[in-house]
């Protein structure tokens, strides 16, 4: 694959699980919903990792590393929402974290955090 192509490839990964966090969500599956959100942020990060630097994104999911590799501009508020959005790929994933952040995930709470990650999603999706 050339360059264009892997930008591509992870950008339209990114809109997928954008939508597959909406579908989870409307389900009322909201730690999930979240998880995934992290993901589609993580995806467009990797897209423009790979348009600024020219080279294969590293399998890394910490967003604000990824970001930093990538050139990306951030502000001190981006900078802490990268961090909370980080966090729902270990709170999501690992089981020790996974019963006190399905607590947490209340309608309110995720729709609150999905709106954030929809934001981060926007900024970062037209820096493409």
């Amino acid at each position: 694959m050339d360059q264009k192509e892997i930008i591509d490839f992870w950008a339209s990964e990114a809109e997928e699980s954008l939508q597959v966090a909406n579908h989870l969500f409307e389900k009322k599956d909201y730690s999930y919903a979240l998880f995934f959100g992290h993901l589609a942020v993580e995806k467009i990060i990797k897209a423009l990792l790979t348009k600024s630097t020219n080279q294969q994104a590293p399998r890394s999911h910490n967003l604000l590393r990824l970001a930093q590799e990538a050139h990306i501009e951030i502000t001190e508020d981006q900078k802490l929402a990268l961090i909370r959005i980080t966090a729902f790929n270990l709170e999501s994933r690992y089981p020790d974290y996974k019963k006190e952040f399905r607590k947490k995930c209340t309608l309110q709470f995720t729709k609150k955090e999905l709106k954030k990650i929809k934001e981060v999603f926007t900024w970062l999706k037209l820096k493409l």
